[in-house]
């Protein structure tokens, strides 16, 4: 194990602003825990991106690492339910936010944040996955466990070329659902069909009027990955006993609806988290897109870089530039 390793590094200088660059850093400098992983691929999430820009409601003191999701081998631990050299999966709890997180070479954690790589996946195609991966399984549970079946009729995934809503319509495609995918970006529609969806629609034209209180009922369940307005309109729009997963915010974190849904339709509006889910929720999530869900479309979704390239990527990101997963390979 090298006394020093790379990786981004936020820091907060002169005037408030935040700059990123990669950087070396010690062992020493990692918070305490008891499993330390060799991180042999990461992501690149939003709240990557929000933290490695100084957004205090994410990270709260700097200098900071971010990332949210690291896969690699264990090289140090204290604890006998993780045994050195196991290849394992963190994501989630505090990884990224205030702990030093995957866009490193080295993270160090509690044994309780260590997730086994479950047979049937490579660290690089858990990373594909990574939360965003985790978030869509639970959406597409939320979904079943509502009582949609497949047959019923389609389901809306807004926010479509994002990483939640790009495996979130492989996974309800694979599934067997009618997914529609709205997205702003006019020039992913045949990429949407690809990963399985039936129909792409602009993201604009779900809106409908904002003075009504109900809308056409199209949908009969939405995944909702944008929030604000566009989560107000798949509930306004949603057939008689749907359900609606909201897990993203890009749009607002503010929801601006009446109950008109609710009482007259009886839809359901479902929230999800995936940074508290237990370690037995974890590994059954995980073994479940290893096994029976495991997505048929990876080089479609997954775009790799290295770590050099992630200072870049944040931009691209935070200006809307990116569609699907981008994978972060770190060291050999």
């Amino acid at each position: 194990m090298s006394a020093t390793f790379r990786a981004l590094l936020v820091e907060e200088v002169a005037g408030g602003k935040f700059e990123r660059h990669v950087g070396a850093r010690a062992m020493e400098d990692l918070p305490a825990g008891d499993v330390v992983v060799r991180v042999r691929f990461s992501a690149l999430n939003y709240k990557d991106c929000l933290s490695a820009t100084g957004h205090k409601g994410v990270t709260r003191r700097y200098p900071h690492t971010p990332g949210i999701d690291a896969a690699g081998e264990v090289v140090s631990s204290s604890a006998s339910s993780v045994a050195v050299g196991s290849e394992v999966i963190v994501t989630g709890h505090d990884l990224g936010m205030n702990t030093a997180g995957g866009l490193a070479e080295y993270i160090r954690v509690p044994a309780g944040w260590v997730v086994p790589l479950p047979s049937g996946l490579t660290p690089r195609e858990a990373m594909i996955l990574g939360t965003a991966g985790l978030t869509a399984a639970q959406s597409v549970e939320a979904i079943q466990e509502g009582g949609i079946k497949a047959d019923v009729g389609p389901i809306l995934v807004t926010g479509a070329t994002g990483g939640v809503g790009c495996l979130a319509v492989t996974l309800l495609a694979q599934a067997g659902y009618s997914v529609t995918g709205a997205t702003g970006k006019g020039d992913r529609h045949g990429w949407l069909r690809e990963l399985g969806a039936a129909d792409v629609i602009v993201r604009d034209t779900i809106l409908g009027p904002p003075d009504r209180p109900l809308l056409s009922g199209t949908w009969a369940g939405a995944v909702d990955t944008v929030g604000g307005a566009f989560l107000d309109a798949a509930l306004r729009s949603s057939r008689r006993g749907g359900v609606v997963v909201a897990c993203g915010l890009v749009a607002s974190a503010r929801l601006e609806t009446n109950v008109y849904p609710f009482i007259l339709r009886g839809v359901r509006l479902q929230g999800v988290d995936t940074a508290e889910l237990s370690r037995a929720q974890r590994q059954r999530l995980w073994r479940k897109l290893a096994g029976v869900w495991r997505p048929a479309t990876f080089d479609k979704i997954a775009h790799e870089i290295g770590l050099d390239d992630v200072s870049v990527w944040i931009g691209r990101m935070l200006a809307g530039q990116v569609v699907g997963r981008i994978v972060v390979k770190l060291g050999g």
